[in-house]
């Protein structure tokens, strides 16, 4: 095989099929990160991780530790679904900026690839296997005028 057919290849490979494994590997990423918190709020393990740990500036652990495990609850189940892809997505992606910024500073390696996948939904949204795109079928006057920025 020639490496213009190689690459020929490559280029055949479906953009929905990476988006799709896009949103379901971000997804989980963010949702196990949630389950865990879940686990650890009964022992104090949670509220602990952001009072000596995570300490942000300007939110007090008692509010960030229950807004976080919420958002990694719910925002990676509308990826799943492909149901408001971009803003589940922005959601994460701030999400993400955050935690690079204040938490870990030192794992932008990590960080860029979660960005990477984020700003890949954000760009071209759910693919054909979500609910954005069923629901765009259905509501094809509205899914258009969203497109033109119309909303």
């Amino acid at each position: 095989m020639h490496l213009r057919n190689l690459v020929d290849l490559f280029a055949r490979i479906p953009q929905d099929l990476i988006i799709l494994l896009a949103r379901l590997g971000i997804g989980a990423v963010f949702l196990r990160s949630g389950l865990l918190k879940l686990d650890g709020w009964d022992n104090g393990n949670t509220l602990a991780l952001f009072q000596y740990e995570y300490q942000l500036p300007l939110i007090p652990p008692e509010l960030a530790a229950p807004l976080a495990m919420a958002m990694e609850l719910t925002v990676p189940l509308f990826l799943f679904a492909g149901l408001a892809t971009r803003f589940a997505a922005l959601a994460l992606l701030g999400m993400t900026l955050v935690i690079q910024t204040f938490v870990y500073p030192n794992a932008f390696d990590t960080h860029a690839v979660w960005a990477v996948a984020l700003l890949c939904l954000i760009k071209f949204g759910g693919g054909i296997f979500s609910l954005d795109h069923l629901l765009g079928r259905i509501m094809p006057q509205r899914a258009s005028a969203l497109r033109r920025g119309a909303a």
